[in-house]
């Protein structure tokens, strides 16, 4: 993968720079760009007001590039158990690092009649070549959600919705898709008529803090008929066959916690009843607990590793080299893409600044270390940790900045996105399986994480239909 340096410049899209021509000729106020969305109660409880003072754009060809590379890594990482371990979950499970108590627990899931229908969040950077993977969430557990809202309340200002007019632009409600997808994997567990009762069932400890999100979730739900109800495991009971919140009986249990949270036999009693009704048929369960198998860092390491070249056609090789950065499991030794292997340790620390080390298993950007923001010793010293272990190695790609509205006053800034681009089953939702994008932005051109903890902005995206003329 070719290495831009952090001053080069990659232009925003012909409607991103068209759209900051347009608001210069019309004078628009960046402060007044982002006023409605900063104002709404519901987005507070998420973003807390921190707006990207503009969108981004994002052109039909580009749309179709990231939902072909996207609908094909996501096929080829959940044909990994067949493709490499011949069908042996169990043993999939242990090569991305899931212990005993998780991999009994993903295989229970597995074998339950219920689909697993395509429905993901992509990170992307945009370097020099364009859009590249470094991670696909794959789960039910999926920030960015109301990124919808965000475009709505945006188009209130007349010099987008000008903009946005002229040029025939839209935007896709994600919420909407992931509501269809539940309904479509659960529907034989949905109520004939009438509105189904849905569990938004988070682990106890982070939902003392997520809560007021999950009930942001549930009002929007609301408005898609959907009963939706804000709890965590602990608090869902069995009634007979059936699972109940709240003396209400669930028709399915929409699951934002994690496989990372089921560490011990503990974890697996507290639930278990809803793995027992599961296992019924009694409750749906979305999405199914082995979705966080193929959504693994771990697995990206597995399509990346060239020792497992053969395993793939010659198209599907294309994809990954142009879309996957160069990752690897962290062993003792490691394949180096031109037939030969190095010994891992010494690389890894003679390409300390290309390279980022990431725990296969957590989520948002916890455990992960970019080489180029620590000291050598503690970089050796990570890495002598990590070795056999469930890690993966990931080469740095480094984002281009792209210019938006200055934050204050006149002019312009340049920021670095993370662009997360949802994925979604294309015979739920119709298209070409494009989900919506919500992008974080951060004014560090050394960010190893684009992270809302670490100081970064969010803002939505519109794209074009049909290619310009």
């Amino acid at each position: 993968m070719n290495q831009s340096s952090p001053s080069s410049r990659l232009p925003r899209s012909g409607l991103g720079a068209e759209y900051l021509d347009h608001l210069a000729r019309r004078g628009a106020d960046p402060r007044e760009l982002t006023e409605h969305a900063a104002a709404s109660e519901l987005l507070a409880v998420g973003y807390g007001g921190r707006f990207l003072p503009g969108p981004v754009f994002v052109t039909a060809a580009e749309r179709a590039s990231m939902a072909a590379d996207l609908t094909t890594l996501h096929r080829l990482l959940t044909e990994l158990p067949d493709r490499l371990f011949g069908g042996d979950l169990g043993a999939f499970a242990a090569g991305v690092g899931m212990n005993a108590c998780q991999t009994s627990v993903v295989r229970r899931a597995a074998g339950t009649a219920d689909p697993l229908l395509p429905l993901a969040r992509s990170d992307l950077y945009r370097d020099a070549d364009g859009f590249k993977l470094l991670e696909l969430n794959i789960t039910s557990a999926l920030g960015g959600f109301e990124n919808a809202d965000i475009n709505r309340l945006m188009l209130r200002h007349p010099a987008l919705a000008e903009f946005v007019d002229k040029h025939g632009l839209g935007y896709l409600d994600t919420l909407r898709a992931i509501a269809d997808t539940l309904r479509a994997e659960c529907s034989a567990h949905l109520p004939d008529s009438g509105r189904p009762v849905v569990a938004l069932a988070d682990w106890p400890q982070s939902f003392v803090s997520y809560a007021p999100r999950l009930g942001v979730m549930a009002r929007l739900l609301d408005g898609l008929g959907i009963d939706a109800v804000p709890c965590h495991v602990g608090q869902i009971r069995e009634r007979g066959d059936r699972l109940e919140i709240d003396g209400r009986t669930i028709d399915v249990v929409f699951r934002f916690f994690l496989v990372e949270e089921i560490v011990t036999d503990d974890d697996v009693a507290l639930v278990e009843p809803i793995l027992r009704a599961v296992e019924r048929g009694t409750v749906g369960l979305f999405s199914r607990l082995d979705a966080e198998l193929y959504g693994n860092k771990g697995a990206l390491g597995m399509l990346s590793d060239d020792r497992n070249r053969s395993a793939f056609t010659a198209d599907e090789h294309a994809c990954l080299d142009r879309f996957l950065p160069w990752t690897r499991p962290v062993r003792r030794t490691l394949a180096l893409g031109d037939g030969t292997e190095a010994e891992l340790v010494p690389y890894a620390l003679a390409h300390q600044h290309d390279l980022i080390l990431k725990p296969t298993l957590l989520h948002g950007g916890s455990g992960i270390v970019p080489g180029w923001t620590v000291p050598a010793e503690e970089w050796q010293a990570r890495l002598a940790e990590a070795v056999d272990g469930p890690y993966v190695l990931q080469r740095r790609v480094r984002p281009v900045p792209e210019s938006f509205p200055a934050q204050h006053g006149d002019g312009s800034q340049e920021l670095y996105l993370n662009w997360g681009v949802f994925l979604t089953d294309s015979s739920v939702t119709g298209g070409d399986g494009y989900g919506g994008c919500i992008v974080r932005g951060s004014t560090d051109p050394q960010v190893g994480v684009v992270s809302m903890s670490g100081g970064a902005r969010v803002g939505c995206c519109f794209h074009e239909s049909t290619p310009a003329v």
